[in-house]
C-alpha cells in the first residue's frame, strides 16, 4: 500500500488517506458568511478524494479578520451555510475541519488581489487591529492596540465560542491558527511580543495565551475529536522564534491534549529571508515529530505524489497538507493514486475517466 493512501485514525476520527487540504484564504465572504463559492471550492476537494479538508482561516471575531472579506465563525448565523458545506464534505468520504483564527496586528487589510494594503481604522472597511504589543507588522502601517487583560479574556472566550459553533456546524477537526504572524504567533514571538506582564518575556509567558486558548477550546470541543495547532516552526530571523522553541511548545501542547502540530513557518517578520525549495518546511515536521512524540503535518511546496509519499515513508510526518497544488488540481488525490498504482474508489459519476 502507498503510504499516502494508508488511513490515519486520530481519536475517534479516521481519515481515509494522509492527504489534507491545507487552509487557504479565499477572501470571498461578506460579513463572515460562507457562500456558494465555499461550497464548491471545498466540496470539489472532497469529490477529488482528499481525506481531510480544512476551511480557510475562520475568524473568531469580526476584529480578528485579516480582511473585510474573510470567512467568519463569530456569529450564530454563520452556522447554517457551514453546516451545508460540512454535510457535503462528509457525504463524499472526507472529514471536514475548520481553522479558527485571529489576525491580530495583521487585520484590517484589503484582499491580496487589490494590493493587500492595510485599511486605516478610520476608513471604510477598516478597524483597529489588536496585538500583544503596539508594534505594526509593516513599515507605515497603523500601530495596533496592545491587548489589555480584558481584551485577552475576550480572545479566549471568542475561540471557545467559535469552537462551540464549529460543533453545531458539523466540523470533526479543529485547527487553531498559531502561525504566519497572526495573533497567537504574535504572542509566541519575542519579535512581536514586548509585554512585561505574565503574557510576555519568558518562553513560558509567551506561550501562555496559546495554551489557554487550547484549554478554553477543550472545555467545549468533544474529547473524541482531534485538535490540531498550526505553528510557524521558525521565523527565519535571528532573535525570533526557533525550531527548538517549537519542539518545546509541541511538548506542552501534547500534554494539554493537542493531537497534531501542522508545521509551517514564517509570516511574522516582514522581510525574512526564506529559502524556498520543494519541501522546505518538512525538516520541521520531522524534528518536532521525533523530539516531542506528537503527530505532525508537513506543508510547503509539496507538489507530487512521489514526494508526498516519500515524506510519509521516511517517517518525517504523519499527514501531508497540500495548498497550492490542490488549487491547481482539486483531484490531486485521484491522480496520485493512479501514479502510485494504488486502487481508490472514484465518485461513480467520474468512473468513466478512471483508466
Amino acid at each position: 500500500m502507498a503510504h499516502l493512501f494508508s488511513p490515519l485514525k486520530i481519536k475517534n476520527i479516521e481519515l481515509k488517506n494522509r492527504i489534507a487540504v491545507s487552509p487557504m484564504c479565499e477572501y470571498s465572504s461578506q460579513d463572515g458568511f460562507a457562500n456558494e463559492w465555499h461550497l464548491v471550492h471545498l466540496g470539489s476537494r472532497a469529490v477529488g478524494g482528499a481525506g481531510l479538508i480544512i476551511t480557510e482561516a475562520a475568524a473568531v471575531s469580526a476584529e480578528g479578520r485579516i480582511t473585510f472579506a474573510d470567512l467568519g465563525i463569530y456569529n450564530d448565523r454563520h452556522i447554517e451555510k457551514l453546516k451545508e458545506i460540512t454535510g457535503f464534505i462528509h457525504a463524499h468520504g472526507a472529514v471536514a475541519g475548520v481553522q479558527l483564527a485571529h489576525a491580530g496586528r495583521k487585520a484590517s487589510h484589503v484582499e491580496p488581489w487589490n494590493g493587500g494594503k492595510q485599511i486605516p481604522s478610520d476608513q471604510k472597511n477598516g478597524w483597529k487591529a489588536l496585538a500583544p504589543s503596539a508594534i505594526p507588522f509593516g513599515n507605515g502601517e497603523e500601530a495596533p492596540l496592545a491587548l489589555d487583560k480584558a481584551g485577552i479574556e475576550k480572545v479566549k472566550a471568542d475561540f471557545k465560542t467559535a469552537a462551540a459553533r464549529a460543533i453545531a456546524a458539523g466540523f470533526k477537526v479543529i485547527e487553531l491558527h498559531g502561525a504566519h504572524g497572526y495573533l497567537l504567533h504574535q504572542f509566541l514571538s519575542p519579535v512581536s511580543n514586548k509585554r512585561t506582564d505574565e503574557y510576555g518575556g519568558s518562553f513560558e509567558n509567551r506561550i501562555r495565551l496559546t495554551v489557554e486558548v487550547v484549554e478554553a477550546v477543550k472545555e467545549v470541543w468533544p474529547a473524541e475529536n482531534p485538535l490540531f495547532v498550526r505553528i510557524s516552526a521558525t521565523e527565519w530571523t535571528e532573535g525570533g522564534w526557533t525550531a527548538d522553541d517549537s519542539v518545546a511548545l509541541a511538548k506542552v501542547l501534547k500534554d494539554k491534549g493537542v493531537d497534531l502540530i501542522d508545521c509551517s513557518s514564517g509570516g511574522n517578520v516582514a522581510h525574512a529571508k526564506i529559502p524556498l525549495k520543494p519541501g522546505y518546511q518538512v525538516e520541521f515536521a520531522e524534528k518536532i515529530k521525533k523530539e516531542s512524540g506528537i503527530l505532525t503535518g508537513a506543508v510547503g511546496l509539496i507538489t507530487t505524489a512521489y514526494q508526498a509519499n516519500e515524506i510519509l515513508q521516511e517517517g518525517e510526518a504523519d499527514l501531508i497538507f497540500l495548498a497550492r497544488e490542490m488549487l491547481r488540481d482539486p483531484h490531486f488525490p485521484l491522480r496520485a493514486a493512479h501514479e502510485l498504482r494504488h486502487e481508490v474508489k472514484w465518485p461513480v459519476q467520474y468512473e468513466r475517466a478512471k483508466w
